[in-house]
């Protein structure tokens, strides 16, 4: 964790110093920083609140902060749209704190970026899919809320991708269980029905039981700019940037910066 974000963390505590509007989520030497702002974004007929969450990695300011948007008032593609927004404007403050100044500008621009229309949604259409690898590949990431039985649970798993011909990587960060899953879009809807249908798991009770906290964070066509696994891994990670380095070795930057954030919240 370096000084310099420790020190830009207690400054943003005193500038958002209202009720709710700083939150620090986690702190470490190993993992950085953590924090929340609840910005509000005023000269609109509807008071719209935007939840941003930074991640200041430990070598920051020297690199960009993980940046997640969410908003009861926003849909999907529009938090989307900002993010992007927000880490095209980020690169400019590169090697200085940033926060501050990315929220600030974000108050001053927000009209405009949301008056255009909406350009990204994972699972929608957008521009590079005329790019994709091959029209049938595609990627999904999921989330697991826990796993009880975790050894048979990771059997079961690594079997269906197996039958389904499916790569990827089950991973585990502290409590955070993510499923990075590429090939065929039918073989994954059918991994998706296998998931939910089928008992892979045990209540508190010891009963067998069904997956009922599984979410779909994406699905989205393998691009030209993507890697494919070569196989499907478990593994497990010790920090933030480690599972980072993970999704940027195939191309994945985008999707770990949309999603995983927002799984920390």
């Amino acid at each position: 964790m370096s000084e310099t974000a420790a020190e830009e963390a207690a400054v943003l505590a005193a500038i958002y110093c209202e009720r709710d509007e700083f939150e620090l989520l986690a702190k470490s030497e190993t993992n950085g920083i953590t924090l929340r702002i609840l910005a509000n974004m005023e000269g609109n007929p509807e008071k719209i609140i935007l939840k941003l969450t930074f991640h200041l990695p430990p070598s920051y300011p020297t690199c960009l902060p993980d940046i997640s948007v969410c908003s009861e008032q926003l849909t999907r593609s529009q938090c989307l749209e900002i993010k992007e927004s927000l880490f095209k404007q980020a690169e400019k403050f590169i090697s200085e704190p940033m926060v501050h100044e990315l929220v600030a500008w974000l108050q001053q621009n927000f009209n405009n970026l949301i008056s255009q229309p909406d350009r990204l949604a994972c699972s929608g259409k957008s521009n590079a899919e005329q790019n994709t690898v091959e029209d049938d590949v595609w990627t999904a990431l999921l989330q697991l809320d826990h796993m009880r039985a975790k050894d048979k649970y990771i059997k079961i798993i690594e079997k269906w991708t197996s039958d389904l011909r499916l790569t990827g990587r089950l991973m585990f960060l502290g409590k955070m269980i993510l499923i990075i899953l590429q090939g065929e879009r039918k073989n994954i809807k059918d991994y998706l029905l296998l998931q939910k249908t089928s008992k892979v798991d045990v209540d508190s009770s010891k009963k067998k039981c069904k997956e009922k906290m599984l979410s779909v964070l994406c699905e989205t066509k393998l691009l030209f700019e993507h890697k494919r696994f070569a196989t499907f891994e478990i593994k497990e990670y010790s920090s933030l940037d480690e599972l980072n380095r993970e999704f940027e070795g195939v191309g994945l930057s985008e999707l770990y910066r949309n999603f995983v954030p927002a799984v920390l919240q």
